[in-house]
């Protein structure tokens, strides 16, 4: 009987051998398949794409770091928290008293980034120097960093996170220098701290960030050349660096990339019409705004808050720039009358404003730079509101 069961405990574990790669590698299709279907804006895909292969590898940190994922990006999506203006110089900063988020996605983003995390550190425990155990804690720790940042407003809280999340990426590239999907996070944070003050940089350096900008650019470059799921995710990160950066046209080639390889992905056309505001090409900016604008009435699915308002904004400012003060006047219009965040608002009162100074109408003018820092002011846009307040004091 010993014996027969001892035969049956390897024939079953020769079998699970045998499946295991078969079922991890179905899984991981099934998970690049959902990051896919997330990158192009079809959530609910992406959702039952992860809940797949999850079924296949329960035990997989990547396939629960996918569902956070995907109910992060829900979350922020539902917040309109879907541009490079959020990030670059002069965008909006977060406030600290945010809403509660919508309790589904935000009780299963923490039950599955706990999770992974929990599997991560299991791995960990078993071998000290698995660099896959590194990097999916890494990854675990640093989209909990994100999510604190952007839907919690825990800035201590994922300050904390992202620095273990650092550490562990660090270390990833010190037992395997090919994995250059650990570059991201470690670029991205490198990046990050030498855009600080110098005391924010020290502090940084005291708890065990490292710095430097352009080495921090390189390597999130690296992770975008790199297979795997963080590529995507790094090119994103790219267009965000380079707007930064003023490095348009490299943003727009990054864009281009992702035109073709998410073409469903509307928000894409907003992003590159936007980059092309900032670079000055007026002509091309209208063109992607008018492509995506036109994608919008056969697009049944659910719009990001204030998209809509944010489409129109971004059309009267090219507009405006461009000299066509009629065509400026009815897109800024049209963006009021469509709820929106308060950093757009208040932008959208700014051009008006402008408008009516060409317009030669100071009374008007003051009155929408007064509205533009009320928004500026309430949305945490300091550049908007000092904007507003200089032209408000301006001689005619």
């Amino acid at each position: 009987m010993v014996t027969s069961l001892r035969a049956l405990a390897a024939s079953v574990l020769v079998t699970a051998a045998a499946w295991t790669p078969v079922l991890a590698d179905e899984a991981a299709a099934l998970r690049s398949k959902g990051y896919d279907a997330a990158y192009n804006l079809d959530h609910e895909e992406a959702v039952a794409l992860f809940r797949e292969a999850l079924a296949l590898a329960p035990e997989s940190p990547s396939n629960h770091r996918g569902l956070a994922t995907i109910n992060w990006l829900s979350i922020a999506f539902g917040r309109g928290l879907v541009t490079a203006d959020e990030f670059i110089g002069g965008a909006p900063r977060q406030t600290l008293e945010l809403p509660e988020p919508p309790a589904a996605p935000a009780r299963d983003f923490h039950h599955h980034a706990a999770r992974a995390l929990a599997l991560a550190e299991a791995r960990l425990r078993a071998d000290a120097r698995d660099p896959d155990g590194h990097y999916e804690l890494g990854a675990a720790v640093g989209l909990q960093a994100s999510y604190m940042a952007s839907i919690e407003g825990k800035l201590f809280g994922a300050f904390r996170a992202a620095r273990r999340a650092y550490s562990a990426h660090e270390r990833v590239l010190e037992l395997d220098p090919s994995r250059h999907d650990a570059a991201l996070i470690v670029g991205s944070y490198r990046y990050v701290v030498s855009t600080l003050s110098m005391p924010g940089r020290w502090l940084a350096y005291m708890v065990g960030f490292g710095g430097g900008k352009e080495r921090g650019i390189e390597m999130v470059e690296r992770a975008a050349a790199h297979g795997g799921d963080a590529r995507t995710e790094a090119r994103f990160g790219l267009v965000i660096l380079y707007n930064r950066e003023k490095r348009y046209t490299e943003a727009l080639k990054v864009l281009a990339d992702l035109r073709r390889r998410y073409p469903r992905n509307r928000l894409l056309w907003l992003e590159s019409g936007a980059t092309a505001l900032r670079a000055k090409r007026y002509d091309e900016a209208e063109r992607f705004l008018r492509a995506g604008m036109g994608r919008l009435p056969g697009d049944a699915r659910p719009r990001s808050f204030g998209e809509e308002a944010l489409w129109r904004y971004k059309l009267g400012e090219v507009r405006l720039a461009r000299g066509d003060r009629g065509g400026a006047r009815s897109a800024l219009r049209a963006s009021l009358e469509h709820p929106a965040r308060e950093w757009v608002r208040a932008r959208t009162h700014l051009a008006l404003g402008k408008l009516a100074d060409r317009d030669r109408n100071r009374d008007a003018a003051r009155e929408q730079y007064r509205l533009a820092a009320t928004f500026a002011e309430s949305g945490r846009d300091p550049a908007t509101l000092r904007e507003a307040k200089r032209l408000s004091r301006r001689q005619p």
